[in-house]
């Protein structure tokens, strides 16, 4: 167990100013006294990396309502950033004398708009680890629909504590909210941008998906059989025309809500009745008696590769409007 690191009341001041941030820092700094924020800036100047249970121990003795935290870097770094932006040149001259300060660099981009592109399963895979108040507020701050798809990768039981503070949460103290910032940035987007293998599982799926139902299972198995790494994230992508019936009716209705009845027709030529029975099942009846009559006339000089691209446009759709959250293709569930 280590001990506790010993910080004098300006090196706790420093540390809760820098976890503040910039925009909330700068207001509080209008009202220290001269030689209180030459005793911020000292003290900020001795600062090294305060460990996780330290920084949430001097932030509790700020915020009762903080819950969780990370390590805080670069004290000094950051304080000269504050001050910088908050205090002209002369006032800082006159508070520091002969030292002289540079501007400091602007601080990194917000990071949500990454979380956003990630896989649903890997930002739900860190949130399940952490407690349920930090994965609320990350959540909050994305799109409604990437949170309804991570919240969808966790258990019932996660997912309902999640949303309970979701439902409950009022606004985050900005020291909060910039620690689990920092968090994410050091613990999900450096772990992604070195072990993200989802644009290679998408690759090797477009290539799959092409295959008949047959020899794509065949491959599959000879993929298991060798050991190949990540092929859950490729078996997640894959999707064939005769898995139609396995889409949800809700799934179905929305696909075939924008696709037109003389694509819906040709793709259904000379295709098995359960499978037909699933795609009409889903269209209005209006569509669907223009679509039977259609079919009943037979299939006899249309060609073979009119039909097979067809149905290829219905499964690169199905794919599309998985991949933007209307709905999970069958392997997906089936892994749940």
């Amino acid at each position: 167990m280590t001990t506790p690191v010993t910080l004098t009341r300006a090196q706790k001041a420093a540390a809760i100013l820098v976890a503040m941030g910039k925009p909330s820092a700068s207001r509080l700094l209008k009202f220290f006294k001269q030689e209180e924020l030459k005793a911020l800036i000292e003290g900020a100047r001795l600062l090294r990396t305060i460990p996780q249970s330290d920084l949430e121990r001097i932030v509790a003795e700020f915020e009762a309502e903080f819950t969780e935290g990370a390590g805080l870097l670069d004290s000094a770094d950051r304080m000269d950033t504050i001050l910088n932006e908050s205090l002209s040149p002369e006032e800082m001259s006159a508070i520091m004398g002969d030292k002289k300060f540079e501007v400091a660099p602007e601080g990194p981009p917000p990071i949500w708009p990454e979380l956003e592109k990630l896989e649903p399963a890997r930002l739900g895979a860190f949130l399940a680890g952490e407690h349920p108040q930090t994965a609320a507020m990350v959540l909050s701050k994305l799109a409604p629909q990437v949170a309804a798809s991570v919240l969808l990768t966790l258990t019932k039981s996660t997912r309902g504590e999640i949303i309970k503070r979701m439902v409950t949460m009022a606004n985050v103290p900005d020291a909060a909210s910039r620690i689990v910032e920092n968090r994410l940035r050091t613990s999900v987007l450096t772990e992604t941008s070195t072990k993200d293998t989802s644009a290679g599982q998408a690759r090797v799926a477009s290539v799959l998906n092409e295959l008949d139902k047959p020899l794509l299972e065949e491959v599959m198995q000879d993929l298991e059989a060798a050991g190949t790494p990540d092929l859950d994230g490729v078996r997640a992508r894959l999707f064939a025309f005769d898995d139609l019936p396995l889409l949800t009716q809700k799934a179905r209705v929305l696909l075939f809500d924008g696709l037109s009845t003389e694509l819906v027709t040709l793709a259904l030529r000379g295709v098995q009745a359960g499978l037909a029975e699933s795609v009409l099942s889903a269209i209005g009846a209006r569509s669907r008696r223009m679509i039977e009559a259609e079919l009943g006339q037979g299939s006899e000089g249309i060609p073979l590769s009119d039909i097979t691209a067809a149905r290829k446009t219905i499964v690169t759709t199905t794919i599309r409007l998985s991949r933007e959250g209307a709905f999970e293709l069958p392997s997906t569930q089936n892994a749940a």
